[in-house]
């Protein structure tokens, strides 16, 4: 029986009622039930890491999937109580059903060696960062020295607008050739 003098029953319900309000007004996902574990996001020079809190919940009713991208933390906490063995619930705080939760992450990452430890009711996801390229110094060559490509002379200006066009028998402009032979 609730106590109508105590302000719990009423304001839980109130705030229970509000939250659900706002998750169907501002385009909450239809497949959630209305909660979402807590998340901490951590980040050192080797790794990422979230820990996740999922108090009650099994590890083999948890699933983390890392796709395109996309870190996605996906599982179920089943309601344990049944209404009328063991009494009848006045106030229940606590969240049941699927949860989802899915997270961007960052480029510079290694997508294939993430790890996952389950202890304690806390899930911590190891997310460790690929090794990231060095810049490398490009040399500049003076104008005139050895051309980038081997094998291919370097065009002259006076030659550049008139390519197509035959200079000599045999020979047209800019094809680097000499001596093709008749066409």
């Amino acid at each position: 029986m609730v106590n109508r003098g105590s302000l719990t029953g009423p304001v839980f319900g109130l705030r229970r009622e509000i939250d659900r309000l706002f998750e169907d007004t501002f385009g909450g996902d239809s497949r959630r039930t209305g909660w979402a574990p807590a998340v901490d996001i951590r980040e050192d020079n080797k790794e990422i890491a979230l820990e996740v809190e999922l108090p009650g919940i099994k590890p083999s009713d948890v699933e983390v999937v890392a796709e395109n991208g996309v870190l996605t933390i996906r599982g179920e906490k089943q309601s344990a109580s049944t209404e009328g063995s063991e009494g009848r619930y006045h106030v229940v705080e606590r969240s049941y059903g699927s949860f989802t939760r899915s997270f961007q992450l960052p480029t510079g990452v290694d997508e294939q060696r993430i790890e996952a430890d389950f202890a304690d009711g806390l899930l911590t996801i190891r997310i460790p960062k690929a090794a990231l390229a060095q810049p490398r110094k490009i040399e500049i060559r003076k104008s005139g020295s050895q051309p980038a490509v081997q094998g291919t002379p370097p065009r002259s200006s006076s030659t550049r607008g008139r390519q197509g066009t035959s200079e000599t028998e045999g020979e047209t402009a800019g094809s680097g050739s000499a001596n093709r032979g008749p066409k």
